[in-house]
């Protein structure tokens, strides 16, 4: 079945695309340049289908084939646990931001299921990995900054600790996500935090560059910085 769906995937191969991607994903080697949309077509189709069978036998040497079993297991139809273990398999497919964030924003069965997710996710927050770091994060910003999870988001992220740069910069998004939301918690967090400077500076940054943040307030985010 693989086989089918690379030759599908090479008769989508748009050469501008794949410059243009592979300028997002500079560490990314095997992109063959299909665009979002195509990709989400098919894996509504495949969704329909026999989706086991096409994820059991998927190969892993292109990027888009990954991105295509990451979106396929956003649309399926399954009993979450079951959606669960499938997406443990995949989670370690991910080595990229653009492939983990694409992934995360598809489970929108997330929103029925919230504690359970999010007892899921809490174990990749804590991995040596640094996308499966970032797939915690990224769940955080997509389905929890929200009025009944802000104040256990928030701790969650304080508890994050390493080192690669697409978790540091995760970590940064997400608790600018959470001032924009929730100015006033998200700043009292911001005056007691476990930051490392590097990711702290890069919330302050990332708050200053949002278009929700008013410049009175960007003005006193702006003398937050720290220096090192």
């Amino acid at each position: 079945m693989y086989k089918e769906i690379r030759e599908i995937l090479f008769s989508l191969e748009d050469e501008e695309y794949k410059k243009f991607q592979s300028s997002l994903c500079p560490n990314v080697n095997n992109i063959i340049g299909v665009r979002l949309p195509y990709l989400r077509k098919m894996a509504k189709q495949l969704a329909k289908g026999e989706w086991k069978t096409y994820i059991n036998s998927a190969r892993d040497d292109y990027f888009e084939e990954v991105m295509l079993q990451g979106m396929v297991l956003g649309y399926v139809k399954a009993d979450v646990n079951e959606r669960l273990n499938y997406i443990a398999n995949f989670i370690h497919k991910i080595d990229n931001w653009s492939v983990c964030d694409s992934f995360c924003v598809g489970l929108k069965f997330t929103k029925f299921n919230m504690e359970k997710v999010l007892a899921f996710i809490e174990y990749y927050l804590k991995s040596k990995e640094e996308f499966e770091v970032r797939f915690g994060i990224v769940m955080l910003i997509d389905y929890y900054i929200n009025e009944e999870y802000i104040d256990k988001v928030i701790i969650l992220l304080d508890s994050i600790n390493h080192e690669g740069y697409y978790a540091k910069m995760g970590v940064a998004w997400a608790v600018s996500m959470c001032y924009v939301k929730f100015p006033k918690k998200t700043m009292k967090y911001l005056n007691n935090n476990s930051l490392d400077n590097f990711t702290y500076n890069k919330v302050l940054q990332k708050i200053r560059e949002s278009l929700k943040v008013s410049k009175e307030a960007k003005d006193n985010i702006r003398s937050m910085k720290r220096e090192y």
